[in-house]
């Protein structure tokens, strides 16, 4: 513990009053002091995602969305949309902020009171009464819609804020330059944020650390679907040339796990053998090998959702299904309950976005550092059912990646710590897979699964760190693990199994 020198209370206080930006309230007997709510989550790969000062508890979003026309017309959209966010203050707010990136919002209220829009004031500023206002800055990657309510919100406060947005959509890109958020396509849009894109289609809190439930309302084109998370409202309704598709999404999910895809889809519902409603959105202009493919690795999902609650815990959510979508992108996204596949759903894929609703989105990362328990769970998932169905075990895929030559560069990235371009790189997920086998083989299965099962349960609904896992592993086995984990993930270099 760090040890402060005591300072008198008249010190304190004079220091806290030049601390405090212009326009917050002083910190008195007589009342509470109100600060902005901080401008990102603290994540160290992606700083202004997310935000401070309070917490979203759910998002009714009302997408109004027209695709491209036939080419040669440009690939780009027409999205309106209408955000209601209710959420809790968790700290005594003067202002907070919300992610929205290339739209422009149009109206926005806290608490029925309506806000102005003005323009982004100067650093220290103050701006008089109920006000709004964006910054949008590609250079620097922060895109920011920031609030001033008025009256001030207090610290378990609950507030609605009430958004009306637009613009055109286009084909974002995340840090790396890969497509991501709301993409335009030429039938439609297809919409998988990972890691923070969610923002390019509605305002948003957009970090795992702040789950929340949905509720959509998407209305397109007569004759187009539009796919969300969870099951459907109620039936589709049309009116003048336009259908409304209602979707609910009642258990928390990160920003990154919606989706409000849109296409020439088929619907396909059934059920598993417990009850469990299954809903696939498979695209009309699938090749016939790729949907034969995506017939034959759809079916398989009962057992497959059968295996891993045999394995590890109940399947975490209310519903499961797919979307398939004829695009050119070459895509796979675990969106939760519904995960996202480009133009075909392999066997081995469709196990792996499963096993992510388990690891991932029951269980998300707290900071984007920890995506190998994303990723790695889900590899490793994919191993146990290959396993499972005859084929390579998972000593055979561990001893394929320990193959690999000591002075690849495939061992040089600290897998705790991969950075924020190297968030989907295969290290993650081959050695972040073996280092859950090579735990097992030293714990053995009993120790190994129990952890497993203590991991998803202590933390099911929330996130975690790597540091979190370890302390799991630890408790459950009564070893101390640090130098594993040390050479197993931080160590840039081929692990020795000594």
């Amino acid at each position: 513990m760090l040890t402060r020198p005591r300072t008198s209370k008249a010190l304190a206080a004079a220091v806290i009053a030049l601390l405090l930006p212009l326009g917050s309230g002083a910190a008195t007997a007589a009342g509470p002091r109100f600060v902005p709510g901080a401008p990102g989550a603290g994540d160290a790969y992606f700083p202004t995602a997310g935000n401070g000062g309070y917490d979203v508890a759910h998002y009714d979003l009302d997408l109004d969305y027209t695709p491209p026309g036939p080419a040669p017309a440009p690939l780009t959209g027409q999205l309106q949309g209408v955000a209601t966010i209710d959420l809790v203050a968790t700290q005594d707010l003067d202002r907070f902020n919300l992610d929205l990136r290339g739209l422009d919002v149009t109206a926005l209220s806290v608490g029925g009171k309506v806000a102005a829009e003005v323009s982004a004031p100067a650093p220290g500023a103050v701006v008089e009464g109920a006000a709004y206002w964006q910054t949008q800055d590609d250079s620097a990657r922060v895109w920011e819609l920031t609030v001033q309510p008025r009256p001030k919100l207090k610290a378990g406060q609950r507030a609605r804020v009430v958004v009306a947005y637009g613009g055109v959509t286009t084909r974002p890109t995340d840090i790396e330059g890969a497509l991501y958020g709301w993409v335009t396509t030429r039938d439609g849009a297809m919409v998988v944020s990972e890691p923070e894109g969610s923002m390019t289609w509605y305002p948003v809190s957009d970090h795992p650390t702040d789950k929340a439930t949905y509720a959509f309302e998407i209305t397109v084109p007569e004759g187009k679907v539009a796919v969300a998370n969870g099951l459907p409202a109620g039936p589709p309704v049309t009116s003048n040339g336009r259908t409304t598709w209602a979707w609910n999404a009642p258990d928390g999910q990160a920003s990154y796990l919606t989706t409000a895809s849109v296409g020439d889809y088929t619907l396909r519902t059934s059920e598993t053998a417990d009850g469990l409603p299954i809903i696939d959105a498979v695209d009309d202009a699938l090749t016939p090998a790729n949907l034969a493919a995506t017939n034959a690795s759809l079916a398989l999902q009962d057992d497959m959702i059968a295996f891993f609650e045999e394995t590890f815990t109940p399947y975490p959510f209310g519903s499961y299904g797919s979307i398939v979508d004829d695009d050119s992108v070459g895509y796979a996204l675990e969106t939760q309950t519904r995960p996202f596949y480009s133009r075909v759903a392999r066997e081995g894929t469709v196990a792996h976005e499963l096993a992510h609703q388990w690891f991932g989105n029951a269980v998300s990362p707290e900071r984007w550092q920890d995506i190998w328990l994303n990723e790695g769970w889900a590899t490793y998932c994919e191993w146990l059912w290959s396993e499972n169905q005859g084929r390579a075990t998972a000593q055979t895929r561990f001893e394929s990646v320990m193959a690999t030559p000591a002075d690849n560069a495939f061992w040089e990235l600290d897998v705790s710590d991969p950075g924020p371009l190297g968030l989907f790189l295969r290290p993650n997920y081959d050695r972040g897979a073996a280092t859950l086998h090579a735990l097992r083989l030293r714990l053995g299965d009993d120790v190994f699964f129990a952890g497993s099962r203590e991991w998803l349960t202590r933390h099911d609904d929330g996130t975690a760190t790597t540091e979190d896992f370890e302390t799991v592993f630890e408790e459950v086995s009564g070893e101390d693990l640090g130098a594993f984990f040390d050479t197993w993930l931080r160590t840039p270099a081929w692990p020795s199994m000594s």
